[in-house]
């Protein structure tokens, strides 16, 4: 998004000499999106950005799809993909196991203890959710210290790393995008400033502070890439001679941050407000929205849970972080769930759930929604924690019945 930021030093004039205390020439990187016609940053490194000593192939984790057929609303329990004492052993990028995604975007869900490998994702930008614990994100920007209810945006091809801190597992919900992720159009001006009617504002948005210098030789980045796997995947590592944290400044407008859920300033109105009021990010066929606890309406014959609705044109994911839900009492969904309602199929409250509602004032719901304007497979997470049995709650039967 295009807010100016500056970091560490810099040359009071780009693509000029900028010169180190030894008298030699730091390297300018520009790092941009869609070739040079929109946001990015230049970056001023002590060594050769483009320097690598080796190269080989790295076998990412499942990432096959099997469609929804038939065609079926599903609960999956994520919290059962990391049993026990198996976070010990899983770091957040390695350890991810894909739940659902298609052509334009990939859920996945990691609990981990472990501090991930430098990692680089040139496939499109991540927005990972904290869902619980802490960490601290190194990036080649700088660092970000954060915690539960943060969203962490991550530009395509940021060099980063995931430290978990903390006495709780690390628990993250990746978003991961074949394209770029950033506030909604609708509440951007022409300059890109958050405009007066938006749920945020720049104020809310950690950046890096300072820049990040490490020293090391012989470091290996792993790079998740375009390539013949499946999703059209592969990935490497790359092993570099000095280390990828190397930036003594930059500024631009594209770089990483984090925003907290709990500073988005929900919308609300006298009668049920449509998704879109909860929409936080956007990317290429994709939105995210969250459900934050807020008033609910206020009209004296509102309804406050939503209505039934068909999703003529999007899967809907919703990931309930935490509080309750209102319109899903009844169908075993809690915490830690997701609940898939694809296109094609009509969805809404839980029987009994509208005369629960009524009279209403307050929701205190938390829950990261994801709807993609194409149809969503499932991932071999998604498929390891389907309960099998939600598609028949609001029946009351299912096909053996």
């Amino acid at each position: 998004m295009a807010h100016y930021r500056q970091v560490g030093e810099v040359p009071p004039k780009r693509h000029t000499q900028f010169r180190r205390p030894d008298g030699g020439l730091y390297s300018e990187e520009l790092m941009g999106e869609e070739g040079f016609s929109s946001d990015s940053s230049l970056l001023y490194h002590r060594g050769i950005p483009s320097a690598m000593v080796d190269a080989r192939p790295w076998e990412l984790p499942d990432q096959t799809l099997t469609p929804n057929a038939p065609l079926m609303p599903r609960h999956l329990k994520l919290h059962d993909l990391f049993p026990g004492e198996e976070h010990k052993a899983t770091d957040a990028v390695t350890g991810r196991r894909l739940v659902l995604g298609n052509a334009d975007v990939r859920i996945s869900y990691a609990v981990s203890s472990l501090t991930s490998p430098y990692y680089r994702n040139a496939t499109g930008d991540e927005c990972v959710y904290v869902e619980r614990g802490a960490a601290t994100v190194e990036t080649v920007f700088g660092a970000l210290t954060v915690a539960q209810g943060d969203y962490v945006i991550l530009p395509r091809a940021t060099t980063h790393r995931w430290i978990p801190t903390g006495d709780q597992p690390l628990r993250t919900y990746a978003i991961e995008a074949n394209s770029h992720i950033a506030p909604p159009k609708r509440y951007l001006s022409r300059y890109g400033q958050l405009l007066e009617h938006a749920p945020y504002c720049e104020r809310d948005l950690r950046g890096p502070a300072e820049p990040l210098l490490a020293e090391g030789s012989d470091v290996e980045v792993y790079v998740k890439h375009r390539g013949d796997g499946p999703g059209g995947l592969a990935g490497s590592v790359h092993v570099v001679p000095e280390h990828p944290f190397d930036v003594v400044g930059w500024d631009g407008c594209l770089y990483p941050y984090a925003f907290n859920i709990a500073d988005f300033e929900p919308i609300t109105g006298r009668v049920h407000q449509p998704p879109p009021v909860h929409q936080v990010f956007e990317g290429q066929n994709f939105v995210v929205c969250n459900f934050v606890p807020r008033k609910v309406d206020y009209h004296p014959l509102a309804v406050p849970v939503p209505y039934y609705h068909s999703n003529v044109d999007s899967d809907e994911v919703m990931f309930y972080v935490d509080g309750d839900y209102e319109a899903r009492k009844g169908s075993g969904i809690g915490k830690g769930s997701i609940s898939l309602h694809p296109g094609g199929h009509s969805h809404g409250p839980q029987p009994g759930a509208v005369e629960r509602s009524l009279g209403a004032e307050f929701f205190d719901e938390l829950a990261v929604m994801v709807d993609t304007f194409r149809p969503l497979g499932l991932g071999e997470g998604g498929a390891a924690v389907d309960d099998g049995k939600y598609a028949w709650s609001w029946s009351g039967r299912g096909p053996s019945a």
